[in-house]
């Protein structure tokens, strides 16, 4: 079956014009003024916009922590996701048992999300320990289209600058991408010792034991690694401070090369102040914290000078009961929020209300996710030759609340929070997910996507 999509405006990182889209075999065929077909299916999008599908490069799905393990798994997790506008995920997944190989939990994840997800995925490597057979790993899971990998600064499988600097040098060779949690571990470490110490340990101090320094001296540690390493592709997740933003813009200037910023919904909206009330404050606990409304501004002149490049939502839910395990210890609540459906909604308000263009916010949503982890032209843009992954999107007021959420999570971090463009219309590769708030797809819809390396860009 063909499909047009009429009328619509169709918005990409070039610019927008009304048009019709035609769409076979869950492709886009053509694009173009007055598409008329026989025998298609029409779906009408006058004085609609018309955008690529989401891409959602930082979720947590079925994330196990051992004591607690994220609620949303690859189905609940990607329905979120679909009624939000988000087509395609790429996963950053749990720590194995100690000791073992990269492939050990790429396949536990496959077993994870096949039949399950419904919409496209894809998963980031990640290492907790570096050795010979596990750099050589990195070869083959690149060439089996898994082009990027994380590694942490903090928690217990953080990794030391020796280490840090061996991956960087054979992602080098192989133009895979590097994401990186920064943030310097024995700083925060110390500062949660010391306010326990003085029985502090309300919310609050979350925030007081991770200052933005932490960020900002983590950040600036890798990008001189990175430089030893020869300048690869060197990704940092969640960005939440003018410092540390600060610190990847004066890289730039500097001449480094291959660094790219991500930044997420809660750090675009929310402030260090929800951490004030006692109890309900525990719902804001993840690592990064919130921060300062000066954050806040930072990050969005950020977006608006194409110093952030990503927008993305480090989903991690978990129930409000699990949350409160920190009402007399912060540290012992687990660290994560839901988000996968906000993300699309809240950033199209929000940015364009502050001046930044519809072609920028696709730019961060869409298109430059899929550029820095392959998956570009396939996802990303609205084009001839591209996936049919298209999101209707009308201009009018909502109201997040839980009521209307789809996550497996019994809160939202955005409660309240007035929207004001909505996603009417998900398609995915052809085939309609979400229509007006309806989910008309299947489990298991969704297909893993094997990712191409950056060697030449």
């Amino acid at each position: 079956m063909k499909t047009v999509i009429k009328n619509g405006t169709i918005i990409n990182t070039e610019g927008s014009f009304i048009g019709d889209i035609l769409i076979e075999d869950g492709k886009i065929e053509s694009i173009g003024i007055n598409i008329d077909i026989d025998n298609c299916s029409v779906i009408d999008a006058k004085n609609k916009l018309v955008l690529p599908g989401g891409i959602d490069v930082h979720t947590h799905m079925d994330l196990d922590l051992g004591k607690y393990r994220a609620i949303d798994d690859f189905y609940t997790g990607t329905v979120a996701a679909a009624f939000g506008g988000t087509t395609t995920i790429v996963d950053h997944i749990a720590f194995g048992p100690e000791g073992c190989s990269l492939n050990y939990m790429i396949d536990k994840y496959h077993e994870l999300a096949e039949g399950k997800a419904v919409i496209d995925y894809s998963f980031h490597g990640v290492f907790q320990h570096v050795n010979e057979e596990v750099l050589k790993e990195m070869e083959k899971l690149v060439e089996e289209g898994i082009s990027s990998f994380k590694i942490y600064m903090t928690y217990d499988n953080r990794l030391n600058d020796e280490d840090i600097l061996k991956i960087l040098i054979k992602a080098k060779e192989l133009g895979a991408v590097i994401a990186v949690h920064a943030e310097n571990h024995g700083a925060i470490q110390h500062l949660r010792e010391y306010y326990s110490s003085l029985g502090k340990s309300k919310p609050i101090y979350h925030a007081l034991s991770r200052p933005d320094s932490t960020e900002a001296e983590a950040i600036n540690r890798m990008i001189y690694l990175s430089e030893i390493a020869g300048c690869p592709h060197l990704y940092f997740v969640h960005v939440s401070t003018k410092k540390g933003l600060d610190e990847i813009i004066s890289a730039r200037r500097r001449g480094v090369k291959n660094i790219y910023c991500e930044t997420c919904t809660q750090y675009l909206t929310l402030t260090e102040e929800r951490y004030e009330d006692d109890v309900d404050g525990l719902k804001y606990i993840m690592a990064p914290p919130l921060r300062k409304q000066e954050d806040i501004e930072a990050l969005w002149e950020g977006i608006k000078s194409s110093q952030v490049d990503v927008i993305a939502t480090d989903h991690c839910p978990f129930f409000l009961e699990e949350k409160m395990d920190g009402k007399s210890d912060f540290r012992t609540a687990p660290g994560g929020a839901p988000g996968v459906e906000e993300r699309v909604e809240i950033v199209l308000s929000e940015g364009l209300k502050r001046g930044i263009s519809m072609e920028t916010l696709v730019d961060k949503l869409m298109t430059r996710p899929a550029q820095i982890y392959g998956l570009y032209p396939r996802k990303g843009a609205v084009q001839v030759g591209s996936d049919a992954d298209i999101i209707v999107v009308a201009k009018k007021d909502k109201i997040i609340t839980i009521e209307n959420r789809h996550s497996s999570a019994d809160y939202t971090p955005y409660e309240g929070f007035k929207v004001d463009y909505v996603v009417e219309k998900v398609i995915q590769r052809g085939k309609v997910l979400v229509d007006n708030n309806k989910f008309v797809a299947n489990k298991g819809d969704g297909m893993f996507l094997k990712r191409s390396n950056l060697c030449d860009l």
